[in-house]
């Protein structure tokens, strides 16, 4: 496997100026509902973290941290989309206690059956170490190897190893940058049925008019 990425300062400028929360926004193409994680502390507090880019920075009540009662400090968090996206980079943010920010991500991609004991021994399409800091504004991104990361309808992130040694770690943003590609095969579908059919407009109402079969 090759060594894990690195995060790069991605935002060498002002980010509200530079309106950065479009390049973010793959958070809106997120199947909120059907986000899980695995080992996190309180439930549904992984659906906390996924949030617009102007709002990276303010409280949560409840950020997503791992469950202080396990040994290891591990987030398995499973994002679906509700289509396919290109991902392009990734922004980890951590304004928890000290020593709580991650160290480490793995990510995969389009599986929806994946557990701790699974990808330990399943080799991440992609991994980063995490700076150690937890980079409380936001100004740095972890870009990804693009060919491998397109065509994604589903991805799970291996989030672990307490930076400074403490007990759990803690997640307060998580944004993802790239584009958004297709929705479902379901919705392209739907959109289909509901155009009119070449030769089916002879009996097809006229306005005003009550139905008129042809015979």
């Amino acid at each position: 496997m090759p060594p894990p990425s690195k995060g790069c300062c991605a935002h060498d400028h002002d980010c509200e100026a530079a309106d950065c929360g479009i390049a973010y926004s793959l958070y809106k193409h997120i199947s909120i509902d059907q986000v899980r994680c695995l080992n996190e502390q309180s439930p549904g507090s992984c659906r906390n973290i996924l949030r617009p880019w102007h709002t990276r920075l303010q409280p949560l009540e409840q950020p997503l941290r791992s469950n202080q009662d396990d040994d290891e400090q591990e987030l398995l968090l499973h994002i679906p989309f509700d289509g396919a996206v290109k991902l392009k980079g990734i922004c980890v943010i951590s304004r928890g206690a000290p020593g709580t920010a991650p160290a480490r991500m793995r990510a995969y991609v389009n599986r929806d059956d994946l557990e701790f004991a699974a990808v330990s021994q399943l080799p991440a399409v992609q991994e980063w170490e995490l700076v150690a800091d937890g980079d409380p504004r936001g100004g740095i991104e972890y870009p990804t190897q693009v060919s491998r990361f397109t065509g994604v309808h589903s991805l799970d992130l291996l989030i672990s190893g307490a930076s400074g040694g403490a007990d759990y770690v803690e997640v307060t943003f998580l944004g993802l940058r790239g584009e958004f590609a297709e929705r479902r095969r379901q919705a392209v579908e739907t959109v289909y049925e509901a155009r009119p059919v070449p030769g089916d407009q002879q009996r097809i109402p006229g306005i005003g008019e009550g139905p008129h079969w042809h015979s």
